[in-house]
């Protein structure tokens, strides 16, 4: 069950909640209003950055790493 993080709109209290799909009403654990709105979540992904870094660099191909002319 993926997790959402909500604003209530009555209270302005930021809250999260495990939801199993798009029909599941979801209420303000602080106040008990419906009034309530889907923030945008960001998330991290575990990614070494240095593993992404070399896989970045290395020559020829556009953009590759200067082959096209345009670094």
């Amino acid at each position: 069950m993926p997790i959402y993080e909500y604003r209530c709109r009555s209270c302005e209290k930021d809250f999260e909640k495990y939801v199993s799909g798009p029909a599941v009403k979801v209420a303000c654990p602080a106040c008990a209003a419906s009034d309530v709105t889907r923030k945008l979540s960001v998330f991290g992904a575990g990614v070494n950055a240095g593993a992404v870094a070399s896989s970045m660099s290395g020559g020829g191909g556009c953009c590759g790493g200067g082959g096209c002319g345009c670094h």
